[in-house]
């Protein structure tokens, strides 16, 4: 597969990185913005992103939620919620019913 020059982007902070779906999201950056402990470290980027795109960022918050409605979330995947369920349960949580 060859990388087409209309596909090759720079972000606002100047990193160049290759795009083949219309996603605006700088890989550089996102990396860069992973946290290194908590909940969220453990999620893949669209499912962090989801989570912080709803107002969720922390296990209080994502307790008010079932996993059915976390899974609306746009970039949410079914993959993401064993993580999930362990690290309610570790904070003694669960999700609503």
């Amino acid at each position: 597969m060859t990388n087409s020059k209309e596909n090759w982007r720079t972000c606002e902070k100047g990193h160049k990185y290759y795009k083949s779906s219309d996603c605006p999201t700088c890989p550089v950056c996102e990396k860069e913005r992973k946290p290194d402990t908590g909940f969220l470290s453990l999620l893949s980027a669209p499912a962090r992103r989801a989570l912080e795109n709803n107002g969720i960022t922390s296990l209080q918050q994502l307790s008010t939620y079932s996993e059915k409605e976390i899974l609306k979330f746009h970039g949410m995947g079914p993959a993401s919620l064993p993580k999930l369920r362990a690290a309610l349960e570790t904070g003694g949580l669960s999700f609503k019913d």
